[in-house]
């Protein structure tokens, strides 16, 4: 009995140790933090309004451990419908310490609709992805995989970068962000790629930011996918984003924010 006991501390010790490995200590956000943007896309050469998105992070619990909520919604409006229907939610757990627990998408994307889901576990000191997607007609897909090293979704990764210390990066350095969905693992890092001043459209506020490129390698050839300006503060707030997409270019500009865990020391007067 005391044998089988002390097994099952050493395997629960080595799950939390490397859990706590695909974590990071939090300082940049808390509970009940609401961001709001603006969505832009690049029509004929003239950047036209084409949605919202929100983002919240509540604190929560998930299979009865405290954990952090966040959910990013997007929505397309007439003018973006006329020519790609964009309806996003995505949701994602993640424990106190930023590792990954759980992330779900659905997404209507043009006529397509899909759904992916990840739940994570870490058994011994590596990282464990159960996988799921429904396909637009309604097809499961099942599937699982192992990893050595830590692993991350859209969501978590984005609540991962904010807790950089950006003073002990250096401009072209890459930080390696391997990220899946339910089909496969990228290889994909962000670049960072030094400071900038940002102005907000239709707004006198400026921000000092950092400037970081989301990377993903894909048939032998890096592809940008995002460009992020994110405050040169203790928030490291995404005021701007740069999106690549496959029919054209957008940016997401932040229109509002509340429930800040710190001061916006970026902003320029």
């Amino acid at each position: 009995m005391m044998k089988r006991f002390l097994l099952i501390m050493i395997a629960s010790c080595g799950m939390m140790a490397a859990h706590a490995q695909c974590g990071i200590e939090n300082t940049a956000f808390k509970s009940g933090e609401f961001l709001s943007y603006d969505l832009y896309f690049n029509w004929k050469f003239v950047w036209v309004k084409v949605g919202t998105a929100s983002m919240s992070t509540v604190q929560s619990t998930r299979n009865g451990k405290p954990a952090f909520r966040s959910s990013l919604i997007t929505r397309g409006n007439s003018k973006l419908d006329d020519y790609f229907i964009m309806r996003d939610t995505l949701l994602c757990y993640t424990d106190l310490d930023i590792a990954p627990m759980y992330f779900r998408k659905g997404a209507r994307e043009g006529k397509r609709y899909y759904v992916d889901e990840l739940w994570y576990t870490y058994p011994g000191s590596n990282c464990h992805l159960k996988m799921h997607r429904i396909e637009d007609d309604g097809t499961h897909h099942w599937k699982e995989a192992e990893y050595k090293s830590c692993i991350y979704d859209m969501m978590s990764i984005f609540l991962r970068a904010r807790n950089f210390d950006a003073s002990k990066l250096k401009s072209g350095e890459n930080i390696p962000m391997p990220i899946s969905d339910a089909r496969r693992l990228s290889n994909s890092w962000l670049k960072y790629t030094g400071k900038a001043t940002i102005k907000m459209r239709n707004s006198k506020m400026k921000f000092r930011c950092l400037t970081f490129s989301f990377i993903e390698r894909e048939d032998g050839k890096n592809h940008e996918l995002i460009r992020l300006f994110v405050t040169d503060d203790k928030n490291h707030l995404p005021v701007r984003l740069d999106l690549f997409l496959s029919f054209g270019s957008a940016k997401c500009y932040l229109t509002g924010m509340k429930g800040l865990r710190n001061e916006m020391d970026s902003r320029v007067e």
